[in-house]
């Protein structure tokens, strides 16, 4: 599809996926072990400290959601590469990462490996899907990037006092500000269903999915009047 802004670039959509970043993160860290979903940097470092140190079961725990991850991200440009006229790709790659949610719920506590490395994976489908809000390089499951354009921004307008920088520096900063709510909702959730508590995260992204369906007859509208 050609045009100016891609159908999964609005900020109501950029929001939840940000939502669902930040609880798919408290999720894993809380519930499953203390293994990131989405900050992989994080589970390398804690990769490598124990490998250092000889724990070598332990690492793994670390090594197999980072490989879930990468894999993720390639599924995605697979899926990208092959985009069917019923769905927007990027539909295809939210419905998956939720139906992968729904079967993390169902694994016990003790088997948090591989309930660690599928949430990462859906992370991955959605790191590689989702890159742009409103036109800018933004992503949903974590944040380093965000804070860093969003700082830049912000200092560029303290120094031009054009309105467009202050804009996109407000846009970076409330994204990271949405994944924090959404890490503060996985905790509380957590707190209630516990390994049950993803299945508050497949509901955001079926929320997303039907999101798209609006903005798709949208952008069908407007390009048949252009």
């Amino acid at each position: 599809m050609k045009h100016s802004m891609q159908i999964s670039e609005s900020i109501g959509l950029g929001t939840i996926l940000a939502l669902s970043g930040g609880f798919m993160d408290a999720y894993s860290y809380i519930e499953r072990g203390k293994v990131f979903a989405n900050a992989q940097t994080g589970n390398m470092l804690l990769f490598g400290v124990n490998l250092s140190e000889g724990n070598y079961q332990t690492m793994l725990n670390y090594l197999f959601p980072v490989l879930a991850f990468a894999l993720g991200i390639a599924l995605a440009d697979t899926v990208r590469t092959k985009e069917p006229n019923l769905l927007h790709w990027r539909q295809i790659s939210v419905l998956t990462e939720a139906l992968i949610l729904i079967a993390v719920s169902f694994f016990p506590t003790t088997l948090n490996l591989p309930a660690n490395s599928l949430t990462s994976f859906a992370c991955g489908i959605q790191v590689e899907s989702f890159r742009k809000i409103h036109g800018q390089g933004i992503a949903t499951t974590m944040c380093i990037g965000n804070l860093r354009s969003g700082t830049e921004n912000l200092h560029h307008y303290l120094h031009t006092k054009e309105r467009k920088f202050l804009d996109s520096s407000l846009l970076y900063y409330g994204i990271i500000i949405c994944f924090i709510i959404g890490a503060v909702i996985g905790n509380a959730v957590v707190r209630i269903l516990h390994e049950k508590a993803i299945l508050g995260c497949s509901f955001l992204l079926f929320v997303a999915f039907l999101i798209m369906f609006i903005d798709r007859e949208k952008e069908l509208r407007e390009n048949s009047v252009s």
